[in-house]
């Protein structure tokens, strides 16, 4: 138990080991005069103070000497496992500044506890990605994002060196559910927002690199609230040669999509189930198991809709009622080994093999019987805000039977090795994808009787006023059925280096990558392509009086084919689709100071990326649908900033803005804003207590995004229509009251089993702001007019929330 704390600590915690890889009872660790023990697991953990260097002492009567020297920001957690011997000579001083050991990659490193208790509709590691700058989404449902002017495809996400992918038939943010990532098991978060290393995959825009737990002792967290409800088990063996930590999540969408203005009869289900074990054999061999186990299950029966728009003096609303229902069903199975030897202090060998099988369901039948109405606006009517008499009536038919069975399977080599102060890393890797897939969509029209014929055809149709003759055809028909085949061959090699540069420190890295695929199936021509991504980092910390950092980042990143950019819009397979090129140039900035006697840190990022080869697609809530045809280029330019500090002693806080301007041309028509064109982007997430009550804390998450191109039907052209979705604006609010934390222990009473136990108050979308992100579009047959509906995302909802620890 730590015997002190400071006003701004950082904590060491760890497991000591010996030679044989056994846990050490009762080793003396002190710092500055303060100190503790390990336990009956070697396990210790010690609060030092921050942003100085702390030298820590190690010893034990059977064992040398250790000293290591630590230099931590304010609120961090660091893992330290010295490893303490019988025989052999006092280590050396290590001295360790982990401030600098992401920042000279331009990765960001976040929390775990900050992604715990941050308030969110879709709460976890996206929400609070969503703070960054350079990051985007307009849909508080879902747990994808874009960056930097990407889409939500060109994102790569590990778990422990462990790629992992998201279902793919998708269409809304009220479907998704669970992100793969468990906020329970996290133990470290990295993210990178462009000109990452050859050792990350080939995707255009970013890395998000999640780490779990390494458990030390028994412990269980459970986390509910009206959303749902998680909890995890971690323990550790008697002899510490074996982790593990479970996690299970139940959410329900309900209190959020009963809240919104369609009213439905609406049963969702999404759960999860995950573990981390590992297994040391020996010190030189370890075996880590990662699993994943998810059933998410959708049933939604819309039944009324009113929807006010048009403006003050000639208001309209839509009257909808539904017949039909949708019930989709996606079960997703993980599985992965990685097995690790320690061949000596500098080389490090890894074997991982997964499988991920997906298989999805996404069936509907949707019928929507509506109504075009003038408004009552006379105020002190009991009557306002109602319809008073309808100007257009139609209906929309919606029909859909799809299905997705997908098995992807890995085999990897990876190697890191350590000469001097020269680092090589390498790997191979080998992917098979077997994608089979039936999708049948279509959609009638009707308005007043009169069926509308699809888009581009001749001759036009001038029902009610002339008989049309011909068949009848749905105005959308979408009928395919595939089975695909991807193999790829990828392979890295990077080369790290520290040194000095006069009285200056210098960082290097330079990487390739190759990646080699090849796509067949059933009535598909084989194709087989290859490509090359050179890229390179350079750090360099000046000798000066301010704490300054410079980076520079520059690469050629491609995005071979998934399957989705194989398939186009009318879902044939165009196996000869290229990979998506960009050429990244990023400079950074971290300027390290102190304010009010804190520490704080701005850091500035200038981005370009050139694209071609560029595969188009539309947006359509977060279902994105490509043309399959390398027919475009593309750029992407702005500025990233975030000031992140003790705005309030003792928690971190941090302010985002970004600028963001991307276009595309199309065939050679000319450059238009891309769908994900987020012009301007300001964020804040702002942590605070109560001085006199510091149990009492406050949490506080905003988002402004300016509109993006969008809302269009996936048939429109975009070069006629570019008008853009209405600015996104949100403030979730928070409030916990801490009843019992790692500094305030109860040795009697009903808290006695708790070692941590908080209630909060949670308020999504504090300002009740109505969002939108996509249009329904109906028609009124006489007039010739298409109206634009919004759909708006959720409104205001109150939740409460629960936390505790044993």
């Amino acid at each position: 138990m730590t015997l002190t704390g400071f006003s701004q600590t950082a904590t060491i915690r760890g497991v000591i080991l010996n030679e044989n890889n056994l846990p050490i009872v009762d080793v003396n660790i002190k710092a500055n005069g303060l100190g503790t023990k390990t336990n009956s697991n070697g396990f210790y953990i010690l609060e030092i103070p921050s942003n100085i260097g702390v030298s820590i002492e190690f010893t034990h009567l059977s064992y040398k000497k250790i000293v290591s020297t630590f230099n931590l920001k304010n609120g961090e957690a660091f893992e330290f496992n010295p490893v303490m011997k019988t025989s052999l000579e006092q280590i050396s001083t290590v001295i360790i500044n982990s401030t600098r050991r992401k920042e000279v990659e331009g990765i960001v490193t976040l929390q775990p506890e900050v992604i715990r208790k941050i308030p969110g509709a879709n709460a976890g590691v996206e929400n609070l990605l969503l703070t960054l700058p350079g990051v985007s989404n307009n849909n508080e449902l879902s747990t994808q994002y874009s960056v930097r002017g990407g889409n939500y495809d060109e994102n790569l996400v590990y778990v422990n060196d462990i790629e992992v992918y998201r279902p793919f038939l998708i269409r809304s943010g009220q479907q998704e559910g669970l992100s793969f990532v468990n906020t329970d098991l996290v133990q470290n978060v990295d993210f990178s927002a462009g000109g990452f290393q050859a050792k990350y995959g080939d995707k255009l825009s970013s890395v998000l690199d999640i780490t779990y737990k390494t458990p030390y002792q028994f412990e269980v967290n459970a986390d509910l609230s009206l959303l749902g409800g998680s909890v995890s088990l971690e323990n550790i063996s008697k002899d510490s040669k074996f982790t593990s930590i479970i996690g299970a999540r139940y959410r329900d969408n309900s209190l959020l999509v009963n809240a919104k203005e369609t009213e439905t009869n609406f049963n969702p289900t999404f759960a999860d189930i995950q573990a981390y074990l590992t297994y040391k054999f020996t010190n030189k061999f370890h075996l880590s198991f990662l699993g994943n186990a998810s059933i998410n299950k959708y049933n939604y029966q819309p039944q009324t809709r009113q929807t006010n728009f048009g403006t003050l003096t000639d208001p309209i609303a839509l009257l909808v009622f539904y017949e039909g229902q949708e019930k989709d069903q996606y079960q997703t199975y993980f599985g992965a080994f990685k097995g690790t030897y320690f061949a000596n202090d500098n080389l490090t060998l890894k074997l991982i093999t997964s499988t991920y099988h997906t298989t999805e369901e996404e069936y509907f039948d949707i019928l929507a019987q509506y109504s075009l109405g003038e408004v009552n606006t006379n105020i002190g009517d009991e009557d306002i805000g109602e319809v008073e008499f309808s100007e257009g009536i139609g209906s929309q038919l919606n029909h859909g039977r799809n299905d997705l069975d997908a098995l992807i399977t890995n085999i990897e080599h990876k190697g890191d090795f350590k000469i001097d102060d020269n680092r090589i890393e390498w790997s191979v890797k080998y992917t098979h994808e077997d994608i089979r897939d039936r999708l049948v969509e279509w959609e009638v029209i009707d308005s007043a009787g009169f069926s509308i014929r699809p888009p581009k055809t001749e001759p036009t149709n001038q029902q009610p006023y002339a008989p049309y003759s011909g068949p009848l055809e749905p105005y959308q028909n979408i009928r395919a059925t595939n089975n695909t085949q991807i193999n790829r061959i990828q392979a890295y090699a990077q080369w790290s280096k520290r040194a000095t540069l006069g009285n200056n420190d210098v960082w290097y890295n330079a990487g390739v990558r190759v990646h080699n695929w090849s796509v067949k199936g059933d009535g598909i021509s084989s194709s087989n392509q290859t490509v090359f991504s050179p890229r390179a980092q350079f750090a360099i910390k000046p000798n000066w009086e301010k704490d300054m950092l410079f980076r520079v980042a520059s690469g050629l990143y491609y995005q071979p084919p998934f399957y989705r950019e194989l398939r186009d819009a009318t879902g044939t397979v165009q196996p000869n689709v290229k990979a998506q090129k960009s050429f990244h140039l990023v400079l950074g900035n971290d300027y390290s100071f102190k304010m009010w006697d804190r520490p704080f840190k701005l850091t500035s990022e200038i981005y370009y990326k050139n694209l071609t080869d560029v595969n188009p697609y539309t947006i359509e809530n977060v279902r994105i649908r490509y043309s399959a045809n390398n027919n475009a280029k593309a750029y992407a330019y702005g500025l990233d900033m975030r000031l992140n500090g003790e705005f309030v002693p003792g928690t971190e806080s941090w302010f985002s803005f970004g600028y963001l301007k991307t276009e595309e041309n199309i065939d050679n028509q000319g450059y238009i804003a891309r769908p994900t064109d987020q012009r301007l982007k300001f964020a804040a997430l702002f942590q605070d207590y109560v001085p006199n009550v510091p149990n009492l804390k406050m949490y506080l998450n905003l988002v402004y995004n300016t509109g993006v191109p969008g809302g269009s039907p996936s048939y429109a052209d975009p070069y006629v229509y570019q008008n853009r979705l209405p600015d996104y604006k949100r403030a979730d609010f928070g409030l916990q009251w801490v009843l019992v934390d790692d500094k305030k222990q109860f040795n009697r009473g009903w808290k006695k089993p708790f070692k941590e136990l908080s209630f909060g108050f949670e308020i999504f979308n504090m300002f009740d702001v109505q969002n939108s992100i996509t249009n329904t579009w109906v028609r009124d047959v006489y007039s010739k007019q298409q109206y634009a509906i919004p759909n708006y995302l959720t409104p205001r909802v109150f939740n409460v929330r629960t936390t505790m620890k044993f």
